[in-house]
């Protein structure tokens, strides 16, 4: 039985010239359809070439591994341990790039697997569907968060201090950090805030720096959260 077990484990499926070239030949087409899609979709300043390529070549790399496994056990084993020793130690990215990583996944296996209609099919309805959320802008706020970033003297109580300019001039704001900069000469307030739209962002400006006495001060034009 042993024997039995060891002799499937071990059987190599034939690979064709002819399939595997056409395997590649597909995943890497679908590779530059998942890519040109990151890429139309998302903005000019935030998608990088290096991962826009990478896109392109995890689909042909995948495709090669399934076919080199095939429906050899032993062979999955050993790759699973030699790929256990790598370690990655990048920190998260951006949940859409992860997203496309797995999209980019899905079709190498697809094509790996022999499944060349299904891989094209669900590429195309996937893509399309990216370019439908992109150009409806789905999930995209009504209203940009801001950094507000004001310096103020040591001497000065920071507490409410500014309260009644941006009741005025935001929406809503929130004091998430207070740190001492100069050498602890002077304090920095940093506050997520939503501007009123109706009103200018230079008042605004002008308020805040007659208040903290002509102090620096940086607003950033958005931000999801103080750093």
């Amino acid at each position: 039985m042993f024997q039995t077990i060891f002799s499937a484990a071990t059987t190599d499926t034939a690979i064709s010239l002819g399939s595997t070239l056409l395997t590649i030949a597909i995943s890497f087409i679908l590779g530059v359809a998942i890519s040109l899609t990151y890429m139309k979709t998302g903005s000019k300043n935030t998608y990088s070439q290096s991962f826009s390529i990478t896109l392109v070549l995890v689909p042909t790399l995948i495709a090669i591994i399934i076919l080199m496994i095939g429906s050899n056990v032993a062979r999955a084993f050993s790759l699973a341990g030699a790929f256990s020793i790598i370690r990655f130690r990048s920190s998260p990215g951006d949940p859409k790039d992860i997203s496309y990583v797995l999209f980019a996944l899905a079709a190498g296996l697809s094509c790996g697997v022999g499944f060349y209609q299904y891989a094209m099919l669900f590429t195309g309805v996937l893509c399309l569907l990216m370019f439908s959320l992109s150009a409806f802008n789905f999930g995209a706020k009504n209203s940009c968060r801001k950094l507000l970033k004001i310096t103020i003297p040591e001497d000065m109580n920071y507490e409410g201090a500014f309260d009644d300019i941006l009741k005025n001039f935001t929406t809503d704001y929130t004091l998430a950090k207070v740190k001492t900069t100069g050498l602890g000469s002077l304090y920095e307030l940093v506050y997520n805030i939503t501007m009123n739209k109706e009103m200018s962002q230079k008042e605004f400006l002008d308020a805040l720096r007659c208040r903290n006495g002509n102090l620096n001060i940086t607003l950033s034009m958005c931000a999801d959260s103080a750093e």
